[in-house]
């Protein structure tokens, strides 16, 4: 899908927008990194999922990506981290349900932007942070 939006047209999503379309873009890349991984049941590799897209794993991966970031990036980031109106769910706290909403919420500007070889290259790096268990 081709996304033809300026930069100014998708910084008028609020952040938790952008972090809406974040969490598939990013739990897309997961699956098919998982499914290309291994031929496995669907319970095992939806347990695999789990470790990768959960609010801690995507915190630490803010870390790790951060110094990578461009500033227009680092700015996407730090308001979805900022966003309001979240609800933090029971196996979170709020620190790291704050920053997985914030690489949501990059992930989904840099979709709308049509960045795509830019999310898989912060993708692969937040990837490599663990080395995948099957």
């Amino acid at each position: 899908m081709e996304n033809n939006l300026s930069e100014r047209e998708v910084n008028q999503y609020s952040p938790l927008t952008l972090a809406f379309l974040g969490d598939s873009v990013y739990e897309v890349l997961v699956r098919r990194k998982i499914l290309m991984a291994a031929n496995l049941p669907t319970a095992k590799l939806h347990n695999i999922k789990i470790r990768k897209v959960c609010a801690a794993y995507q915190s630490s991966a803010v870390d790790v990506i951060l110094p990578l970031l461009s500033e227009k990036e680092e700015a996407v980031l730090k308001r979805g981290r900022n966003a309001t109106g979240n609800t933090v769910p029971k196996h979170s706290n709020a620190v790291e349900y704050r920053r997985a909403t914030a690489l949501e919420c990059l992930f989904g500007y840099l979709y709308l932007l049509n960045k795509n070889e830019r999310i898989d290259e912060l993708f692969q790096v937040i990837w490599d942070m663990e080395e995948l268990v099957i």
